[in-house]
């Protein structure tokens, strides 16, 4: 009787593994080339030089700049390739959940500046190119659509709580303007604040301006 050879199952956790370190490789080599060059001078092909993988590849797994792009900018914003909302992240649930309003602003104010040190450099990028570059222009819109979504929840937490001295619609807006990556580059680049000089300025303004209301 001949003895029956069971198969094991394929695991292609391996190969996901190479793909996942090649998609990050390429990304890191993208967002240097994209801060140095800008956007639109920058090639697949000179990516593909840049970090050491074959155009071939850098096709197949992007299709197009744009894609590259995509990662880039996710990577910026989340601090990692999980695919995960920033919104759904534990920092964010984390600051959402805190009852005193003063430091559920603080807590945002710390992420802010997390998130801007990373992401402020290619967003930069995106709005220097925006305006002769269709993709950027669109990658720009859509960051700037999301980033609306995201930080709106702030205010309609205080909101739901009654803990705004103006308008959920009002606080929004605040919260857009102030946690802005225009502004953060206005008080880190050109007038040379440190990271922790702007987070405790975000914190308090944000407090005063929501919480206070107008005097």
């Amino acid at each position: 009787m001949e003895e029956v050879v069971k198969s094991r199952p394929y695991d292609n956790s391996r190969r996901q593994a190479r793909v996942r370190a090649t998609r990050a490789q390429v990304a890191v080599a993208a967002q240097r080339l994209f801060i140095e060059r800008g956007y639109p001078a920058t090639t697949i092909e000179a990516i593909a030089v840049e970090s050491d993988t074959p155009s071939a590849t850098v096709y197949r797994l992007f299709g197009s700049k744009r894609g590259i792009l995509n990662l880039v900018v996710d990577i910026a914003f989340g601090g990692d390739d999980e695919p995960i909302a920033f919104a759904g992240r534990p920092s964010v649930r984390s600051a959402l959940a805190e009852p005193d309003p003063r430091q559920l602003l603080a807590a945002f104010a710390h992420l802010a500046r997390e998130l801007l040190d990373r992401s402020a450099p290619i967003l930069h990028v995106l709005h220097s190119a925006a305006d002769v570059d269709p993709e950027a222009a669109s990658m720009l819109a859509v960051t700037a659509s999301q980033r609306f979504t995201g930080q709106s929840r702030i205010a309609r937490t205080l909101a739901e709580r009654q803990q705004l001295a103006v308008t959920e619609a009002d606080a929004a807006d605040i919260v857009y303007t102030l946690m802005s990556p225009e502004v953060y580059r206005v008080l880190t680049i050109e007038r040379h604040w440190s990271a922790e000089r702007y987070e405790k300025w975000l914190a308090t303004t944000l407090q005063a301006q929501l919480l206070e209301g107008p005097h």
